[in-house]
């Protein structure tokens, strides 16, 4: 089987070249996949792609003309994916539903811990040889009030270490996991409940229909002056509006983001010599209670191996001409 390989980048590679890819022929391009870049995919008969790339009805469409029958997503979420329309073109959809859950969950609590003793403002100061303590003052994790919008893997996880900072736990999610309430003592509650009550929203939930804008104006006024946001999933799970507003007001102390709504063309490319265009996004880099990565929760080796491992293994199921034990059904 012939695969061309999108938006491949650097660290990416090694880890492609580790694996057995008997059986596969893979074409690794830097571009995006876009309706302008679908023609480097003619004659493969799967493409590989990841969260930024575009896989639209028109594109998948196009890919369809070309003779693309499978799509590899390297990613856990497919809401980049127009899933009905492959579903209508007779295209095979397969995604990585798990990898080093935690490489995110630990990101996640590093922003907790870096926005709440203001790593990121202390060594600016030492750097300007200011070594006075002023503005750096933070708070004990223990005994606060965590959130946690999805208790799965990641989640879980995330969870898991919280406990160990001696945090109390809430957790809202449409199923619910024994063990996180009868071991470490987690309570599962409505949203509402959980932005009234928590110090901290740590934001792990997929990307649906229901979770879209799920932290929205009303939500954040609900929540106690002063909240944490954190949020490693998705970016359009938050209203980002709502989020700007949120930080005006002091209603929002700290708010950490991986994800961001309007990401796609902006992470995971240089533009350091461009204007960035975006003005949401720009007003937010201004405020310095927010700490801004740019998707790379899941940048760790394992997580990396384990991505790819997948993604070879939905391929060479494809190739075998068995259908993927990760292929949407």
């Amino acid at each position: 089987m012939k695969a061309t390989v999108y938006n491949i980048s650097p660290y990416e590679r090694p880890f492609f070249q580790a694996q057995d890819i008997s059986g596969l022929t893979l074409f690794y391009k830097e571009e995006r996949l876009t309706k302008d870049t679908v023609s480097l995919a003619d004659g493969s008969e799967a493409v590989v792609i990841f969260t930024n790339d575009e896989a639209s009805a028109e594109v998948l469409e196009a890919l369809k003309n070309v003779g693309v029958k499978h799509v590899a997503t390297r990613t856990m979420g497919m809401d980049h994916i127009d899933t009905e329309k492959a579903k209508e073109l007779g295209i095979k959809v397969a995604n990585v539903p798990d990898y080093s859950p935690y490489s995110v969950a630990e990101h996640s609590i590093s922003l907790m811990l870096a926005l709440n003793r203001k790593l990121v403002i202390a060594n600016r100061k030492i750097r300007e040889n200011d070594f006075r303590l002023n503005g750096l003052v933070g708070f004990d994790m223990h005994g606060k009030t965590v959130g946690i919008l999805g208790a799965g893997d990641i989640g879980e996880v995330s969870a898991k270490i919280l406990h160990g900072f001696g945090c109390k736990l809430l957790i809202y999610d449409i199923k619910e996991n024994d063990e996180l309430k009868e071991k470490y003592g987690a309570r599962y509650v409505e949203i509402d409940k959980l932005c009234e009550q928590s110090d901290i929203i740590s934001i792990h939930a997929p990307l649906t229909d229901d979770t879209h804008h799920l932290i929205d104006h009303d939500k954040i006024n609900k929540m106690k002056k002063g909240v944490m946001i954190i949020n490693v999933a998705r970016g359009a799970i938050c209203k980002t509006e709502a989020l700007i507003e949120g930080l005006k007001s002091r209603k929002i102390g700290y708010l950490g983001m991986d994800v961001y709504e309007h990401e796609q063309g902006l992470f995971f490319e240089d533009h350091s010599s461009d204007i960035i265009q975006d003005d949401l996004f720009v007003r937010l880099t201004g405020f310095k209670n927010v700490l801004i990565t740019a998707h790379q929760a899941f940048l760790t080796h394992e997580a990396l191996k384990d991505n790819i491992q997948s993604t070879i293994r939905n391929l060479k199921a494809w190739a075998d001409g068995e259908a993927s034990e990760n292929e949407l059904e």
